[in-house]
């Protein structure tokens, strides 16, 4: 996996990054004790922010020739609708279990703690389409490459993955076999009082 910061690729000083991270709220021990939960809906609030956030991905992947914004539930499908109209893609949900009336295929994946499964409309990617993964935060990885194994089963090419928020360096790099991952923004730390 090749990790981009968008800072290091083309936006150094760009005071867009900045402002996305400013409006990103820290929760500490959110869902449980030890977590940093960092909350985007903080980040939708500010529309500044938000659609700096969504041009940023757009100039990023408008001539990139993805007909695939395939995102990941639920913070994904927060940004890739937006993402999939403005570049001329289709917007593909990946849901969790039976949330999806149909014929579905799904991938199991494993997280820090226990497990969980994504999954897709029969049909709704073709073979040799091109398709980007969005997501809200990267971690570990797992609900990445689960993505990455969805659309690659029905023969989609995975161009990249694009996360607003990921770590320096994602635990389970190898997970995404070998995709590049985009980020915009690093976690932020507790805000100071």
């Amino acid at each position: 996996m090749v990790e981009m910061f968008a800072a290091e690729n083309g936006l150094k000083g760009d005071p867009r990054l900045q402002a996305i991270s400013n409006a990103i709220r820290v929760v500490p021990h959110f869902p449980k004790q030890g977590i940093m939960f960092q909350d985007i809906t903080t980040l939708l609030l500010d529309h500044k922010a938000f659609k700096n956030t969504v041009d940023i991905f757009v100039d990023r992947y408008k001539d990139m020739n993805i007909s695939v914004v395939a995102g990941v539930e639920a913070r994904g499908f927060m940004f890739g609708p937006t993402i999939a109209l403005a570049i001329g893609a289709k917007f593909v949900p990946l849901r969790k279990p039976k949330k999806l009336p149909g014929e579905v295929i799904a991938e199991a994946y494993e997280l820090e703690y226990g497990s969980d499964c994504l999954e897709m409309h029969v049909g709704a990617v073709e073979a040799r389409e091109r398709a980007i993964v969005i997501d809200d935060l990267v971690a570990t990885g797992g609900t990445l490459s689960a993505a990455i194994s969805l659309l690659e089963r029905v023969g989609a090419e995975v161009v990249e993955c694009a996360c607003v928020i990921g770590l320096r360096e994602v635990k389970g790099q190898r997970r995404l076999n070998g995709k590049p991952l985009y980020i915009l923004v690093e976690p932020r730390e507790i805000d100071s009082c």
